[in-house]
């Protein structure tokens, strides 16, 4: 029986993948939360108290006698970030609060390390095809650069401690107990709301959170993963319209896309300060899982739609209350 320490096992990423180990495999769990009330976590996990995450943090205990860590706790995209210097807080959190777990990990005698890190450490853009990991790191914001300097921390510490480090690299990520500006979409949707987004002409990777969970499984456990990145997504890859009709199908409810010109949709977000939202609205940004699924034989387990249909009854079922 494994032994498997998962950081951040009560979040939204966290709850699939308890439940995902314990249908696929003999294993010991514990989880690792900042809520100093919380007794067990998802599926029973129990867990450690961690206050914070940062380059002080004391993991000894929680690592002590695991075979492996799944480190999903993160600082991540804050709205109205009050923080003086944002990007050295992401810093403290993402980068010297991973690099401490690992070494820490390292000298408890922990055999490998399944860090989550981002699309965004190559950017908000894709090339044609996809973004794959053989292309350079260009982070374009600070949660970007501080995963990008913690995908480097690890490299390092695996090559002089040993540590078996995997790095997977999500598109957004969706399902049931989703937020932010998917979770406002579907609202929208839910209310019949116009949205001005029919002539946008793009491709994008998202990743519905069980097939993340199972992609993190199989990362932690395939002797062929050691010391890899991966990207990973669905398989399909869609347009802003094309998702909004998905959406509004799983939802049951009529699509009321308009097609405003792209060159005014862009103005608008100069005027109110949203160009970068715009940009990535506007924009392609996906991923070429070939990697993930030729060295590990994985591919997802469920269709976007099927993703999209169990999101959308969490959403009904959660909105009516």
């Amino acid at each position: 029986m494994s032994k498997i320490l998962i950081t951040g096992a009560n979040g939204f990423v966290g709850q699939a993948l308890c439940k995902r180990l314990r249908e696929g495999g003999d294993h010991m769990l514990t989880g690792s939360t900042r809520n100093a009330d919380l007794g067990a976590g998802p599926e029973r996990v129990p867990m450690y108290h961690i206050p914070e995450i940062g380059p002080d943090t004391d993991w000894s205990q929680a690592v002590s006698g695991a075979d492996s860590v799944i480190h999903l706790a993160a600082r991540v995209h804050v709205m109205k970030d009050r923080a003086a210097d944002p990007l050295a807080e992401f810093r403290r959190v993402n980068t010297a609060g991973t690099k401490t777990l690992a070494v820490q990990a390292a000298a408890a005698g922990v055999k490998r390390f399944v860090f989550i890190s981002t699309v965004k450490v190559t950017g908000e853009n894709s090339p044609e095809g996809g973004f794959t990991e053989n292309d350079p790191a260009k982070p374009e914001d600070a949660y970007g650069q501080s995963k990008w300097e913690a995908e480097q921390a690890l490299t390092e510490i695996a090559q002089t401690t040993g540590l078996e480090v995997v790095i997977l690299r999500p598109p957004l990520v969706y399902g049931p107990g989703v937020k932010g500006n998917f979770l406002s979409l579907f609202a929208a949707i839910q209310k019949g709301t116009p949205l001005p987004l029919g002539a946008i002409q793009n491709k994008r990777s998202l990743l519905y959170v069980e097939n993340l969970a199972d992609a993190i499984a199989t990362a932690a456990e395939h002797p062929r993963a050691a010391n890899q990145t991966f990207f990973v997504s669905d398989m399909e890859a869609v347009s802003t319209p094309a998702l909004i009709q998905k959406i509004a199908a799983a939802l049951e409810k009529a699509c009321r896309l308009t097609n405003f010109p792209l060159g005014l949709l862009k103005f608008a977000g100069a005027l109110t300060g949203k160009s970068a939202a715009i940009r990535r609205l506007v924009g392609s940004l996906t991923v070429d899982i070939s990697h993930i699924k030729t060295m590990l034989g994985w591919q997802p387990r469920c269709s976007m739609d099927q993703g999209l249909k169990e999101t959308a009854n969490w959403f009904k079922n959660n909105s009516a209350k």
